[in-house]
């Protein structure tokens, strides 16, 4: 059983490709997913684009960069960069 003081985090995270830096501190990143259609047996690829909150402004198009759930930041953006593991 877990006490009060234990709080497991339930965050969702993706890794993508940064499109666009073009806003102050925004980043769009573009997550690729490979879906299998049912009748054709054909894989096709499916992209979603996510704005995503980096406070530093350091990453540029055509970095990958993983990303987690976070708290409403703005009217869109509800994703902020995960910190590079050293």
């Amino acid at each position: 059983m877990t006490t009060a003081t234990e709080k497991k985090s339930i965050r969702r995270y993706f890794q993508g490709v940064v499109v666009s830096n073009a806003m102050a501190k925004t980043i769009v990143v573009r997550v690729d997913q490979l879906r299998h259609h049912p009748k054709y047996k054909k894989y096709y690829r499916v992209s979603r684009k996510f704005k995503v909150h980096d406070e530093k402004g350091q990453y540029k198009p055509g970095d990958i960069v993983r990303f987690e759930e976070c708290r409403p930041i703005s009217k869109d953006k509800r994703w902020r960069v995960m910190p590079k593991a050293a």
